[in-house]
């Protein structure tokens, strides 16, 4: 019979999001994430198999509980929605006073090229903004709110490249005026 866990899964998860974050991908040894943990290398084996598994897990959970993994709240405006989730990303991304950035964006950077499978999950998730970016942005034009001036696909692919902008900057220049700058004028291409 299985010995139930003597530790918190859920707490430890966390705490392995943590240090990705800090630490990236590559640079963190299995020892220094079950220290991270506070549990055994054998304990961390048996509850989230191997580093790479425990990545793709702790990348599940970030996007779970940050501003990205978020669903944009409804509102009756598409541009009002996307403008409220850009503020909330500008101000997440300004309340990170240790400046991590986004686990995404620095584990998209870190990776080497030869983990094509960790890079093909990190550009799902991209993918998975965009295309909730493009499904606004074609019902804004379908209500006559957003420009038809360029393709939804364009657009969305814009925005996209604007939140990851902030995310980058906010790490090395946490700035409001300019996180604000760059979604005001990403926005302003959507206006009629």
């Amino acid at each position: 019979m299985a010995r139930p866990r003597e530790f918190d899964e859920t707490a430890a998860l966390d705490a392995a999001v943590e240090h990705f974050w800090l630490r990236g991908y590559e640079s963190t040894s299995v020892r220094e994430l079950a220290a991270a943990m506070g549990i055994t290398a054998a304990s961390l084996y048996n509850a989230f198999g191997d580093k790479r598994a425990l990545f793709k897990m702790a990348l599940a959970r970030y996007i779970e509980t940050s501003i990205e993994g978020r669903a944009i709240r409804e509102h009756e405006s598409t541009v009002h929605a996307i403008e409220v989730f850009f503020d909330d990303i500008v101000n997440f991304s300004l309340k990170d006073k240790d400046q991590k950035g986004c686990l995404l964006v620095n584990s998209a950077l870190q990776l080497s090229d030869d983990d094509a499978d960790l890079k093909r999950d990190l550009s799902d998730v991209f993918i998975e903004i965009e295309t909730f970016f493009e499904r606004a942005i074609t019902k804004g034009q379908e209500q006559g709110e957003v420009s038809s001036g360029l393709p939804a696909t364009d657009l969305a692919r814009l925005l996209l490249g604007a939140l990851l902008g902030i995310r980058v900057l906010a790490r090395v220049r946490p700035n409001r005026a300019l996180l604000e700058g760059i979604a005001r004028s990403a926005l302003l291409v959507l206006k009629v």
